[in-house]
């Protein structure tokens, strides 16, 4: 089991990974004590992995919530269905909320912790790539309105992550190339040396091969925790955690949400920051291309959908991001490092857009 601590100060979160974690009895039991417990997962995740986590729990009594599986279900009202299975059994301030699923999951598990009875423990137990590498570190919860993506959370950090690396076999390849574009994001805002490791052994982790997995997962959660042991509430370094994001985010929303998953808008969104950067001076030409190069080798969308300069331009007009009315973007310095500004010409942004994702709506 490799283990990664998200040290906070006050406060330090385990992030544990390895395969057979949802059925150790001793891990699960040291981490969530004598506590009330209520299982929240959606209809996909639930028959594959309750049963192990049910084995884990060593028979302990647990309530639960089962949730329709999309991120058009990540809503407000999908966080009231949570808080009302709360009330129904009757949990206390004292109970623990366990999220066993992807990253819409553990943020609306996390959202219904951090309001019910003004905040109650959280358990995270990531199945798929991109919610073990990304969603289910920092504490970050929420859920999507139709103005845009996550406008609507709270900051509330989970007592722990632990990542049972065998989930990872029932995902779909969909899926689990999704959750690769956050891997890759980790390595170009942080870490040129991984991002290359991923270029020489992009192959062996479309193979899922183990060894491979596990070095992925642990880097790209080592790089998450050390940015957001620095800036827990993202008032400063841990904007960079957003390469690609605001693209992406205006992307999903554009379509709807659910019609691309997150991590495939993140992925054409890192390439429209990768490009930007290069149209500002930022970013060599030859770097652009083993950015879209590696995308494109993990199956990974690297063109944006024909939204239409203006749409794009609004969505991102609702970025959390914004400040003083000037939208701020992450943009790439070289691979292995970023940074987040507003200092750029508004019509060079609308150049790309028009450039890249239309004049007309989609």
């Amino acid at each position: 089991m490799r283990r990664v601590d998200l040290d906070l100060g006050a406060q330090r979160c385990p992030i544990l990974i390895g395969p057979g974690l949802l059925g150790s009895q001793a891990l699960l039991a040291e981490h969530t004590g004598d506590a009330q417990l209520m299982v929240v997962s959606n209809e996909t995740v639930a028959p594959l992995w309750l049963p192990r986590l049910r084995d884990g729990l060593a028979g302990r009594p647990f309530a639960q919530c089962l949730l329709p599986d999309g991120e058009e279900h990540k809503t407000l009202a999908s966080a009231a269905r949570i808080i009302d299975a709360l009330i129904e059994a009757r949990m206390n301030r004292d109970c623990m909320v366990l999220a066993l699923g992807g990253g819409v999951i553990g943020d609306l598990a996390g959202f219904a912790a951090a309001t019910y009875q003004r905040g109650v423990a959280f358990l995270q137990l990531p199945t798929t790539l991109l919610a073990q590498v990304d969603a289910a570190i920092g504490g970050k919860t929420g859920v999507n309105h139709p103005g845009g993506k996550n406008l609507i959370g709270a900051f509330h950090q989970p007592v722990a992550v632990i990542t049972d690396t065998d989930t990872l076999a029932t995902l779909s390849d969909r899926e689990f190339r999704a959750g690769l574009a956050e891997i890759i994001k980790a390595a170009l805002i942080a870490d040129g040396g991984f991002f290359d490791w991923l270029e020489r052994e992009i192959e062996a982790l479309l193979a899922r091969r183990p060894e491979a997995l596990e070095e992925a997962i642990g880097r790209a959660c080592e790089i998450k925790a050390g940015i957001v042991a620095r800036d827990e509430r993202e008032s400063g370094p841990r904007a960079l955690l957003n390469l690609g994001h605001s693209f992406g985010h205006a992307i999903e929303t554009g379509l709807g949400h659910g019609r691309w998953l997150h991590g495939e808008a993140v992925a054409a969104g890192i390439v429209l920051a990768a490009e930007f950067s290069q149209r500002s001076g930022r970013l060599a030409a030859g770097d652009v291309g083993r950015v879209r190069g590696l995308l494109a080798r993990a199956g990974l969308p690297v063109d944006p959908p024909r939204l239409g300069r203006d749409r794009m331009l609004a969505l991102l007009g609702m970025d959390k991001k914004v400040a003083g009315g000037r939208l701020r973007l992450v943009l790439l310095d070289a691979i292995g490092a970023a940074s987040c500004t507003s200092e750029f010409p508004q019509d060079a942004l609308e150049k790309l857009l028009e450039d890249r994702a239309g004049t007309g709506a989609a």
